[in-house]
């Protein structure tokens, strides 16, 4: 019987197969027909369905070894998300500010601990991963004030060194965001003045961050486009490396086509600034 999920109005779908490596190999078998000929028990799929499988790899999963049939019957395609777009989709779900500002200081945490030795096998070993800082944020968000109890779940979620590394970043002193370069930066401007070029390299992506998951209000986009233009400025005269990564944000970057868009529409003289600026780099 064909499952119940099957499409029966005509229309075309794509079909997503999640985890098929965790499969059983009988079941495997029955994906030869549907990724070569889009047909599962001898019924076809509209014209123009396309099937994707998403596999997970490498010795610490219990996997399924894939028929090379299977294998040859799709295009293999390595998919790894980078720590900024993980930030840009934490942003817009909602993700606790504390857990995004850490990461976005401290990206080396965000799958991994650092310390851990390339290959180790870590049984039960707890350690940080994407998955396990969204479920950090469901415990604190609405908190104000983090308790020993909410580390101790922190621990139990990322593991112990994760948890500390990012108990020290929520109790240390917390980087100018981008909101706060929009829309204050007279309030902020002395604080900039003495970051160094790494912070205002995160500063800058705070900013892009911003632009590109918020939408200005019409009546704020010229206060926000003075700020940012007075921004770039303070940088091209006290740090011209951050000034260049701003700059590189702009031109060269795929990440952030709204917050590019943003600038590129409302706020002309630093488009020109921007252009000048990279042109005059290379």
């Amino acid at each position: 019987m064909p499952p119940y999920w099957f499409p029966v109005d005509g229309k075309p779908v794509v079909l997503f197969l999640d985890e098929l490596n965790r499969a059983r190999p009988e079941i495997l078998q029955t994906i030869m027909d549907l990724a070569l000929n889009r047909r599962l028990a001898g019924r076809a799929l509209p014209e123009g369905s396309r099937v994707i499988a998403a596999v997970n790899e490498g010795d610490q999963y219990q996997l399924t070894d894939l028929d090379p049939a299977l294998v040859s019957r799709f295009n293999i395609v390595q998919f790894v998300p980078t720590a900024q777009e993980w930030l840009l989709w934490a942003r817009g779900t909602g993700v606790d500010t504390r857990v995004t500002d850490f990461i976005q200081e401290n990206a080396i945490w965000l799958d991994k601990n650092p310390d851990a030795r390339e290959g180790a096998d870590t049984g039960l070993e707890k350690t940080p991963d994407r998955r396990g800082w969204k479920r950090v944020s469901d415990i604190i968000s609405g908190c104000k004030k983090l308790t020993d109890v909410h580390y101790k779940a922190i621990c139990s979620i990322v593991g112990p060194k994760a948890a500390n590394a990012f108990r020290q970043s929520v109790s240390s002193h917390k980087l100018v965001s981008g909101r706060q370069v929009l829309y204050e930066l007279d309030k902020h401007r002395n604080t900039l003045s003495k970051y160094r070029i790494h912070e205002l390299s995160v500063v800058n992506e705070g900013i892009f961050r911003y632009l590109e998951t918020e939408m200005i209000p019409q009546e704020d986009k010229a206060a926000v486009s003075t700020n940012l233009e007075s921004y770039f400025e303070m940088l091209t005269k006290t740090t011209k490396e951050a000034a260049a990564h701003f700059g590189n944000l702009y031109v060269s970057s795929n990440l952030y086509p709204n917050a590019c868009r943003f600038i590129s529409s409302d706020c002309p003289m630093l488009t020109m600034s921007l252009i000048m600026y990279v042109k005059a780099i290379k």
